[in-house]
């Protein structure tokens, strides 16, 4: 049986013997307030909350890469063929299925089959669409897990429980408890990074919060541009020692306000960034410096190409970050929807795979190429997929009950297909795997274990996957 997290007094005399503690508490604050003694008596600097803390089994994955296709991608003309959506096509949905409530209601609108060509690439065979010819070529290092699901049928609540676990905003998002489990592997970058292609995701930065845990933990957002974070460089004006000056004396006046503040979460930041800020005013603005790549390197991700070069720089950005032992990069690829094909999938989907491919497959290469694949590991996949019947005749749905998400690198067994959904995919059938499962397993393979990943949050213990969440022990290589 679990023990309360306050021991039971048992007895009169022993609230007693607790409360007469009351009485000189009271007097150590009421003289500490007067100048008569020091607030904290033998006080040592806090400990860094970023310090590198042990996994709880050995780590496969140094560092994560997180492809989020924001709008929601389409499994059954990606990664997921289905021969019987074909000799369906244009009938209404057969009853064996039931009628989903859908986004748009739309289930009851005649099958929708796929244009795409399928073809089994790699010694593993694995069917990939005509879209993603480049992504084929790594078929051998992917594991497409084609049984996922998840819980919401619009795109601000998917796009938070996918990050977060929860559809409802206010936990914390994997990469700020990854980091909470792990602190930081290097001293100057943030341990937890977002890129974004043109526009904010549905939610904004409520998906890399850190919701209930310190605000220590929560991502930091990178530009493309010469300023990669907002006022982090200095005015011309001041120099490098009137600079660390000021910023001894800000950190001095911070720590003096916070001595009876232990529990703001946000003022700890702000000490924290301080100091971080300083030492990235160099860092980041190397690790950001394309321009130490080489033309073959730059035509690899499609820097060559304007169609391809806004996310092509995010994935190349990804490498060099993880180069310098960032351990959560979360890349956005059509973000505010972009993937989100209600009508005209072909050419939808057309674009955003032409925007996503070659980057995508040129960052498999350069890291395996670098010998980084082994210690990353790479996530593809959107908050959902998308129906097998039609909206408005040529697009399609949304789908959180059947979709696919694929891992490579990083401790996962590629070459395989993980879980089925049925005959039209519609919904997850053969090992289903919820998002908590995806979670877990990501965990898992950064040497954490979801259940053990814990936080007090109102009286509770709270954990990455709340209350739920199995590893998916297939993708382990």
């Amino acid at each position: 049986m679990p023990q309360p997290h306050v021991p039971r007094l048992s007895s009169r005399r022993d609230w007693l013997r607790g409360a007469s503690g009351m009485g000189s508490l009271a007097l150590t604050y009421l003289l500490a307030q007067d100048g008569w003694m020091p607030r904290a008596i033998g006080a040592t600097a806090p400990p860094n909350p970023l310090a590198p803390k042990p996994p709880h089994h050995q780590a496969r994955a140094k560092s994560v890469i997180w492809l989020f296709m924001e709008g929601g991608p389409s499994h059954v003309d990606l990664f997921d063929p289905k021969p019987e959506l074909e000799r369906l096509a244009g009938q209404p949905m057969p009853a064996s299925f039931g009628r989903p409530i859908t986004a748009m209601g739309t289930a009851n609108n005649s099958l929708l089959p796929t244009k795409r060509t399928f073809k089994r690439y790699g010694q593993s065979g694995i069917p990939v669409s005509d879209w993603y010819p480049n992504i084929a070529a790594h078929a051998d290092d992917l594991a497409v897990i084609r049984s996922c699901w998840a819980n919401g049928l619009n795109h601000v609540g998917s796009v938070c429980q996918m990050n977060t676990g929860d559809i409802l905003a206010g936990r914390p998002s994997l990469g700020a408890w990854a980091t909470y489990g792990l602190g930081t592997a290097n001293e100057n970058l943030p341990s937890f990074v977002i890129l974004l292609d043109d526009k904010e995701p549905f939610g904004g930065p409520k998906n890399w919060s850190s919701g209930f845990l310190p605000a220590v933990y929560q991502g930091t957002q990178f530009r493309q541009d010469d300023v990669p974070i907002l006022y982090l460089t200095p005015p011309e004006t001041v120099g490098d020692r009137q600079q660390r000056h000021k910023l001894e004396f800000l950190a001095e006046l911070n720590r003096r306000f916070a001595l009876d503040k232990s529990e703001d979460t946000d003022l700890e930041a702000r000490l924290k960034s301080y100091e971080l800020a300083y030492q990235m005013q160099s860092a980041a603005q190397d690790a950001i410096d394309l321009g130490k790549e080489s033309d073959a390197t730059k035509k690899l991700y499609g820097l060559d190409n304007d169609l391809t070069r806004r996310f092509g720089m995010n994935c190349l950005l990804a490498r060099r970050l993880v180069e310098r032992n960032v351990r959560f990069v979360e890349l956005y690829c059509g973000s505010g929807s972009g993937w989100d094909a209600h009508t005209d999938i072909e050419g939808n989907h057309g674009k955003m795979c032409k925007v996503s491919d070659l980057p995508i497959a040129g960052l498999l290469t350069d890291l395996k190429a670098r010998g980084l694949l082994e210690s990353t590991l790479v996530v593809w996949g959107g908050e959902f997929g998308r129906t097998p019947f039609s909206e408005k005749g040529s697009g399609r749905d949304h789908n959180p009950w059947g979709f696919s998400m694929w891992m490579a690198g990083g401790g996962v067994k590629g070459g395989q297909i993980v879980g089925s959904t049925d005959e039209i995919g519609l919904k997850a059938v053969e090992r289903p795997s919820h998002v908590h499962d995806l979670h877990a397993t990501v965990l898992q393979l950064m040497g954490l274990d979801h259940v053990k990943v814990v936080y007090q949050h109102n009286g509770r213990m709270e954990r990455p996957t709340i209350v739920a969440g199995n590893v998916i022990r297939e993708v382990l290589a």
